[in-house]
């Protein structure tokens, strides 16, 4: 399967988003899914302790995890521009 080239200028990236994707490009997709695993431990393990209010803070923690492997994974598959 042919990668396709965006020839579009209005649809490029710009300089800090082409700068980020070539850091998080990286990084190990798997890092983002450790990252969600631990603090959902984390915050099952305040919640167990009591701490209602930082475990709901660190628990919802996972999903923005998730994204960011899922963005990391797009990037290194896609590609920017």
């Amino acid at each position: 399967m042919a990668k396709q080239t965006n020839d579009n200028p209005e649809h490029k990236e710009g300089p800090v988003a082409t700068a980020i994707e070539e850091q998080t490009a990286k990084l190990p997709s798997d890092i983002f899914l450790w990252a969600a695993l631990g603090s959902m431990g984390v915050s099952l393990y305040l919640q167990a302790q009591g701490d209602r209010d930082r475990s709901l803070f660190i628990g919802q923690w996972a999903a923005p995890f998730l994204l960011l492997g899922l963005y990391n994974k797009l990037v290194k598959l896609e590609g920017h521009d």
